[in-house]
């Protein structure tokens, strides 16, 4: 299938890897058909939902795991039922990024993530009820602590 999208241009989407939100991305609740799309980085933590619906519509995602270490989520049982997940490896879990001019400002929703059993192609956009998460955690402060941590460990050994 060719779509025309304002991000990508013309491109080849694979139908069997359509994923079916029906009740929408909230604010979005009429387009129910997505795809996740890589930008030739499957290694990179960020990714494309793009829109099937209207090929003008794209959210920026990235997988929170790969950002946040602790960061660590109990999918509600009537969300795991309504998509009917059967195993944990069959989920995929994105939040959507925001990305002002100023891309150090750029944050990722934790409170709200994307939930997406990759066996049946089915998502929905999840409200956490947790307090732990903001709709607006920054990813360049985030990946700053990352490389601190990390680096200090490395110091720590090297003594």
């Amino acid at each position: 299938m060719i779509l025309n999208t304002r991000h990508f241009g013309e491109i080849e989407i694979d139908e069997s890897k359509i994923i079916n939100f029906k009740e929408g991305i909230p604010g979005f609740e009429d387009l129910k058909k997505f795809v996740v799309l890589y930008d030739g980085d499957e290694t990179s933590p960020f990714r494309w939902l793009q829109c099937v619906d209207d090929g003008q519509l794209a959210f920026a995602v990235v997988n929170p795991f790969m950002i946040v270490n602790d960061y660590d989520i109990e999918i509600p049982e009537e969300i795991v039922s309504s998509l009917n997940i059967e195993s944990i490896e069959d989920v995929m879990v994105l939040s959507i990024v925001v990305v002002p001019d100023d891309v150090s400002k750029m944050t990722m929703n934790l409170k709200a993530p994307v939930i997406i059993n990759t066996k049946n192609n089915t998502g929905m956009q999840v409200v956490l009820d947790t307090d732990m998460y903001s709709v607006r955690h920054y990813i360049v402060e985030e990946l700053r602590r990352r490389e601190v941590n990390t680096g200090a460990g490395t110091n720590k050994e090297e003594k």
